[in-house]
């Protein structure tokens, strides 16, 4: 049979930009954005995002030029996310808690043209320049404060302004190619200079709708910033949320009163975050906290939650849904879907159950474990360990100007993530451990996340991470970093010693599992994203020697943190 001919109409290119537009004429009345004392519907979202862009184009910005932008989850950088792809550029939301050399490396590898800074750091912004010289972004404006503005400059250009000035009838640059760049995510760059992930305007459309499906997203969500916008483009639900005609609540600090005070204020129906956000809301003092009358649908990520924690927050009114992805697959790639027959189960299984990685969101094309050596696929039997690989549209198109990085992790038509996991019978993925995290003792593997899940589950226990120590006989043995809950004056309830952890773990584990060493600190160390700092911890760990003539005995090579590994007391996810 002879095909149609091609139709022009039915080629029209992917892109999230849609979104906007769609909402604009569908739910132009609804309450798109809030922030503080500021309100916007959709129409006038879309109006300022036509502006803004309009603008950028005066500015000579044009197709792949890159707009950066360093600010708190405000309405500028959300709108920001709509209004640069407009113009035809490319969009980098920078990691606000990173430091100024490591900022300065963002903007110069990345030939950022424009150089947005809200102006809580202007300082940080100007540091980072000062390491430039040449090749600082031609283009510099100030983001000011909507409600009260503190007349703080950075540059010529001020972010309300060029919003002001541009022309409203302005509809945006045609996307091409879908597979032309939107947006350029940096990694934290933990044990390596960051490195620059690009998604295309085909990804990202695809991972929105993957995320809106895979959590079951309905329409008109109020959601809650509570995750970074600048990690992975806060999973893509800056373009979710248009999809779905929701209100953006957007949040300056991530604190457990603001929190609160916005899912009681505004009916919040949605939020993301880290699992360490959990202890946030948990160890919120009660002048903080607000009474949760509906429920909070949480979608976590970014670490493994502690299967402990799961009642202990859905107590206070949230419900857990459970994904895993990287800054190369644009946020969650696999959700851990709910099944109904799993209600009947005991609390503690069902906890257990939420804490898998789960199964492919829609739009990814395939998942699987395999042994990178041969390819093959390990047995579905819950046991047998691999690489967790992935392949689909919504994975990134490569790191930018890196090409010999993109080939060692696209293997064979697959992209291999470094996470080592297994397969339940059931399909579900569960994650084991990091392929750099793996403990291997006297040749027997050590998972330290299940190994923290144990730990999480001690009613002292605050935070946990588990990382490889020497070990004369056995060439390496788990060494555990602890922080202990505290009382709301600050101070701890008595004090847990190391004997007591230790035992705890012969109770519950089996004994090549047991830690040789347990370290207590203030509080665990941090990457830029939220992530327990490993690469620190096993530096420490390095440190620890056990002495062969006083079996037990552990001989300690004092070392301390530098001050800027230290934990963020005001976690952001």
């Amino acid at each position: 049979m002879d095909l149609l001919p091609k139709c022009d109409a039915n080629y029209v290119p992917l892109t999230p930009i849609t979104f906007l537009k769609r909402a604009n004429d569908v739910y132009a009345n609804r309450t798109s954005v809030i922030y503080e004392g500021t309100r916007f519907t959709w129409s006038q979202t879309y109006e300022r995002c036509c502006r803004l862009a309009d603008s950028l184009r005066s500015l000579k910005v044009g197709k792949n030029d890159v707009v950066s932008v360093l600010a708190p989850n405000i309405p500028a950088l959300y709108e920001m996310h709509f209004a640069v792809p407009m113009a035809g550029a490319v969009l980098i939301a920078i990691n606000r808690r990173l430091d100024a050399k490591n900022i300065a490396t963002i903007l110069s590898h990345s030939g950022a043209k424009v150089f947005f800074v809200d102006y809580q750091f202007v300082e940080l912004a100007s540091e980072a320049l000062s390491f430039l010289d040449g090749a600082a972004p031609s283009i510099l404006a100030c983001i000011d404060d909507i409600d009260t503005p503190t007349g703080v400059r950075f540059g010529q250009l001020e972010y309300e302004q060029l919003v002001q000035r541009g022309n409203p009838g302005y509809t945006g640059e045609l996307v091409q190619d879908e597979w032309d760049p939107i947006a350029l995510n940096y990694t934290s760059g933990t044990t390596s200079a960051p490195k620059g992930v690009v998604y295309s305007h085909r990804g990202a459309y695809l991972s929105t709708l993957s995320q809106i499906l895979g959590w079951e997203m309905g329409n008109a969500p109020v959601y809650l910033w509570s995750l970074p916008v600048f990690h992975c483009n806060g999973w893509t639900f800056t373009w979710g949320v248009a999809a779905r005609g929701g209100t953006n609540v957007c949040l300056r600090n991530t604190t457990a009163k603001d929190m609160y005070h916005n899912i009681a204020e505004h009916a919040v129906t949605h939020m993301c975050c880290a699992p360490v956000v959990f202890n946030v809301l948990l160890e919120a003092k009660p002048h903080e906290r607000r009474e949760i009358t509906s429920p909070v649908e949480i979608l976590t990520g970014g670490a493994p939650p502690p299967a402990s924690l799961l009642p202990k927050i859905e107590c206070l009114g949230f419900h857990v849904t459970h994904c895993y992805g990287l800054t190369e697959t644009a946020g969650p790639a696999l959700v851990c879907e709910w099944q109904k027959k799993w209600n009947k189960l005991p609390q503690q299984d069902q906890a257990k159950l939420k804490a898998r990685q789960g199964i492919s969101l829609l739009t990814l094309s395939d998942v699987d474990i395999k042994d990178l050596d041969t390819m093959a696929s390990v047995p579905r039997d819950g046991e047998t360990m691999g690489e967790i690989v992935l392949r689909g549209s919504s994975i990134m198109k490569g790191y930018f100007n890196d090409p010999e990085a993109t080939s060692k992790v696209f293997r064979n038509g697959w992209f291999a993530t470094g996470d080592i996991g297994v397969f339940h019978p059931d399909g579900y993925l569960e994650i084991k451990d990091r392929s750099k995290d793996v403990i291997i003792s006297g040749g027997e593997n050590i998972s330290s996340v299940e190994l923290e899940s144990v730990l999480y589950r001690h009613p002292r226990v605050l935070e946990a991470a588990v990382v490889a120590m020497p070990h004369p006989k056995w060439g390496e043995s788990p060494c555990a970093f602890i922080s202990v809950k505290k009382n709301y004056n600050g101070d701890t309830n008595d004090i847990v010693k190391e004997s007591e952890i230790i035992a705890y773990c012969k109770k519950n584990l089996p004994r090549f599992m047991v830690p040789k060493r347990v370290e207590f600190m203030a509080e665990l160390p941090r990457t830029s994203t939220g992530k327990i700092h490993k690469f620190q911890l096993r530096a420490l760990a390095q440190n620890f020697v056990v002495n062969e003539n006083l079996p037990g005995k552990i001989i300690t090579v004092p070392i301390q943190l530098p001050a800027s590994s230290q934990a963020n007391t005001q976690v952001q996810g």
